[in-house]
C-alpha cells in the first residue's frame, strides 16, 4: 500500500491508539493509523481521535508490538486451571448480620 504523497512507494507502520478521557480513567483502544515514526503517530493521533477535548493523555503502539491472545481458543484460555476453583467465592457463606457483603 503506499502513502499518498509518497513518491517511492514506502509503506508506513501501522498503529494502535489509546486515549484516556480523563484523570483516573484508562486508556482505552480508539483506533488505528499508519505514520512513518512514533512522533508522527502520536501527532496525527491528537488530530484524529482528540479533536473536541475528549482526551487528557495519548499512547500510541506500534501494531507489530501487541501481541493477541486468540479469540477461538477462549475457553482453554480463560478458564481456571483445574484443582484452582478457589480462586472463584463460589464455596464460601456469607456471615450473617454482615452487611453489603
Amino acid at each position: 500500500m503506499a502513502t499518498p504523497g509518497s513518491q517511492t512507494g514506502e509503506t508506513w507502520a501501522l498503529w494502535e491508539v489509546f486515549v484516556r478521557a480523563g484523570r483516573g480513567l484508562s486508556h482505552v483502544h480508539v483506533g488505528s493509523l499508519h505514520a512513518p515514526d512514533a512522533a508522527l503517530a502520536l501527532r496525527n493521533a491528537r488530530d484524529l481521535y482528540t479533536r473536541r477535548n475528549e482526551g487528557v493523555s495519548i499512547w500510541v503502539v506500534p501494531s507489530d508490538a501487541v501481541t493477541t491472545s486468540d479469540p477461538d481458543a477462549k475457553g482453554a484460555f480463560f478458564e481456571s486451571p483445574a484443582g484452582k476453583n478457589y480462586r472463584h467465592a463460589v464455596y464460601y457463606t456469607a456471615s450473617e448480620g454482615v452487611p453489603h457483603l
